[in-house]
Order: C-alpha cells, then sequence, then structure tokens
C-alpha cells in the first residue's frame, strides 16, 4: 500500500511562488505515474500535471503550463511542484496521486493512491 503526505502549501501574494511536496511510503520502485490534482471550493478536482518516474517525462494542463513545474527527487523519494507567478485562481486544495503504471491521462479515476492534500491560496 503506498502512501502519499503531501506539504507545502500556504498563503501568498498574486505572482508569488510556493513549492509542494509529496513524500511516498514506502519507497516507490518501478513505472508509477506521479501526478498533482487540484480542487478548488465548488469545483471538480483537476489534474495540473503528470511525471513518470522512469525517465523523467511530464505533463502539463494548460492552465499552469509555463508556470508549474513537477519533479522528483528518487533520493528522497519525493516528487515536487514549483509554482511560480501564482494567481488567485489558483487557490484550491492541492492533492499528490499515484498509479502503478504508465502516465495516460490527469483524469482522477485512473489513479489508485492519493494524499490527503495541502491548501494553497492566493490573494489578489
Amino acid at each position: 500500500q503506498v502512501q502519499l503526505v503531501e506539504s507545502g502549501g500556504g498563503s501568498v501574494q498574486a505572482g508569488g511562488s510556493l513549492r509542494l511536496s509529496c513524500r511516498s511510503s514506502p519507497y516507490i520502485y518501478g513505472y508509477y505515474c506521479m501526478a498533482w490534482f487540484r480542487q478548488a471550493p465548488g469545483k471538480e478536482r483537476e489534474g495540473v500535471a503528470t511525471l513518470f518516474t522512469i525517465g523523467g517525462s511530464t505533463y502539463y494542463a494548460d492552465s499552469v503550463k509555463g508556470r508549474f513545474t513537477i519533479s522528483q527527487d528518487n533520493a528522497k523519494n519525493t516528487v515536487y511542484l514549483q509554482m511560480n507567478s501564482l494567481k488567485p485562481e489558483d487557490t484550491a486544495m492541492y492533492y499528490c496521486a499515484a498509479r502503478g503504471d504508465y502516465c495516460r491521462s490527469l483524469e482522477q479515476g485512473d489513479y489508485n493512491y492519493w494524499g490527503q492534500g495541502t491548501q494553497v491560496t492566493v490573494s489578489a
């Protein structure tokens, strides 16, 4: 059973930056697709970015492309989401997710494991 724990959320002004972390336990070996999702109040959960643990290929939703970067540190068994040029519309609960297979989509139903989330609030 994979457990995911997010951290790094907080409050920031528009234009600022935050880095979210997602640590998995036990150590993930082999093919895993790691992803970040977010859910704003009253809205559906949406996919933000994916990273395939073998090779590190990434994919981004159009809404964050050029501003967010997903990366991994294998030694720390951690995936990061660097968020720059934050906007008020980025305010949401951010969730880390994983699936033991290739990255296929940003559909939440494709992911088996989820963290509890970390809140990001961006003020104007």
